[in-house]
Parts: C-alpha cells; structure tokens; sequence
C-alpha cells in the first residue's frame, strides 16, 4: 500500500476554524475565503472551534474503549451478520475496501429507527433503514453513541450551510434531503496493529459517497490523504480537531468543483492500536441531490468519473452499492439477490 505514498513536505490540511461565523463579518469572510479554497483545492481539512467539548468526547471515548476491552463473545453476539441492515460488530478482516482486506474491527450505527422491508417495486435500499444491535453488558454505549450523532448532526449542518454560502451557493439548498429523515451513520474504529502478513492494509483508499464526514482520530496516527501530487500524504493528528472531508454527492452537486478525495489509513505498526470514530452526514435514502446553483460553475472541470463506481441519482443506491460491496458477509445472507453475478 505505502508505494506511493510521498514523504515530501505537506506539513498539515488547511485549518478551519467554525467559530469565526459568530465572529462578526470580517471574521466570517475570512472563514469563507478558507473554506471555499480547502473544499475547492483538497477536500479535506482540520475543523476547530465547532463547539463539541471535550466532556462529550470523552464520553464516547470511554464508551467505545470498554466496548472493544468486552469478551470477544459479547462483541460477536452483535456481529454484523445477523443484521439485514449492515448494522453491528465486524470482525478484523471480514470488511472489504478497494477489493482487498480491511485489517479493523469496527462497529456500525445509524439512526435508531424501525425496520422497513421493501416491498414490491420499491427501492432495496430500504433495507439500509433498521435497528442498531447493542452489547447486553454495556447499555452506556447506546446513550453515548446516539448524542455524539445528534451532535455531530447539528455540527454538521451548520458547517455544510458556511460551505454552501462560501462559494456563493444559497445556504439551505441541501436542507430539504436532511430533516428527520436524514440517514447518518457511526463507526466505531479500531485497528489493532499489524496484520502480521506483511499487508499494512488498514482501511484501502477510497471516497465516501455521502456529504461529508467528521472524523474523530485519536495520535497514533496512519490517516492519509492523496493531494494533487497523485502521492498519499500522512494526516498529522490535531487535538481536538475533526478531520473533515467531502463526499462524492457534493463532487457531484457542484460537476467537480468541490472535491471528493481518495483517502486510507495504514495499519499502525506491531501491536499498536488506533481508535478512530468517523461520522457520515448523509441525506435522507431516498434524495435526490439536485445540481447546486453557485457562481462557479464554468470552473467545475466535471465530475471523477470511475466504472467501477457509478453514481445513482438517488442517495440509497450509492449506500447500497458501498454496503453489499463492503460487507460480502452480510450480502451472502441476507442480500443474494441484489448481488450481481461474478
């Protein structure tokens, strides 16, 4: 994995500080000027000053490490296999990214809703809507998970509608495909060291097909980001920062102006663990995310295009297709009919 990636200077992504909106209009147009130029020129950047404190990330923390220090046992009665709807524990190795084996274990969670089954002639990414799957032995982790999504919900919000008035967008375009019915979606991270084969796999390159993600990295570090150079760079961690990057939908919305960017983590090395907690703000299963009017549009090169990866119109399809993709597990016993024949 680490042929191509460079050891020359891109010392940290650009640094975003939220709170300089409240700051009067000077400060704010600076923001503005920042966040135009980070989600045009890399698609990534450190977020500060948005306002999460450091009691509320420490309660997730904690949760999550006691989640991950249960017998193996408790964590496998979660185990992602027995959820239609992708949600629960996956064992180190069993996730797959790029066509080769994510060297993680994680947990899956997204908004706690009823399950819905699809019925005749509607979409199968209604399967995507359902239960989480929760350890018997640590009820806090529900409490502590489902705040930091409403959290980082409202975090988000406000920091796609400053992106959307940064390059001259109208700032509640998007809010029609969020609402109640918004479709977030949690992972609880970590990787366990080196895989021991050799591979430094842990997570391979890829885009996120949402709106955005706010990452949540601890210092051990591994988080790389493909810059313009065509090399991965190394994300050096920031305390109290989120890593924010952009998904494919706002790529798409705005024909390539704003940037959905390839990014992996490599295994930390030995028996090193790194936790990390990433946060998708995605919109409701069934938006259809129309082209965004903004001033820029005659500089948009177009959209990446990848055969391997088409995008649908509707958001639901996107998930999907990165779900059956990621977990064949799960697809193989619950989902046969929606794979496509090798």
């Amino acid at each position: 994995m680490t042929t191509n990636t460079s050891s020359l200077p891109y010392q940290q992504l650009p640094i975003i500080d939220l709170s300089a909106a409240d700051r009067g209009p000077q400060a704010r147009a600076l923001l503005h000027a920042q966040l135009h130029s980070a989600a045009h020129d890399v698609g990534f950047f450190q977020l500060v000053g948005h306002g999460v404190t450091a009691a509320e990330t420490d309660a997730l923390l904690r949760a999550m490490r006691r989640f991950f220090a249960l017998p193996e046992a408790d964590r496998l009665a979660i185990d992602n296999v027995n959820s239609p709807h992708f949600r629960g524990y996956t064992r180190t190795g069993d996730e797959v990214t790029a066509g080769g084996r994510d060297w993680r274990d994680q947990l899956d969670i997204g908004a706690e809703r009823a399950a819905r089954t699809p019925g005749a002639g509607e979409p199968a990414y209604w399967w995507l809507q359902g239960p989480n799957q929760w350890p018997d032995a640590l009820p806090e982790l529900r409490v502590a998970a489902l705040a930091w999504i409403d959290r980082l919900s409202a975090v988000s919000a406000r920091l796609l509608r400053e992106l959307l008035t940064a390059i001259g967008a109208p700032a509640d375009f998007y809010e029609p495909v969020f609402g109640p019915r918004a479709h977030p979606h949690l992972k609880l991270v970590r990787y366990p060291g080196s895989a021991g084969d050799g591979g430094d796999q842990g997570v391979g390159a890829h885009k996120d097909y949402g709106f955005l993600t706010l990452l949540l990295q601890d210092q051990v570090g591994g988080l790389q980001v493909q810059r313009e150079d065509g090399f991965f760079h190394d994300v050096p961690p920031l305390p109290g920062a989120f890593v924010v990057n952009l998904g494919e939908l706002l790529e798409v919305a705005t024909n390539g102006y704003l940037l959905a960017t390839n990014h992996r983590v490599v295994s930390p090395p030995g028996a090193t663990e790194r936790f990390s907690v990433p946060f998708f703000y995605n919109p409701r299963l069934d938006a259809r995310v129309e082209p965004l009017p903004f001033p820029y549009t005659s500089a948009a090169p177009g959209v990446t295009t990848d055969p391997a990866n088409p995008l649908f119109a509707e958001y639901g399809f996107n998930e999907l297709k990165g779900k059956l993709r990621a977990h064949p597990l799960v697809a193989a016993r619950h989902h046969t009919e929606l794979l496509t024949p090798a």
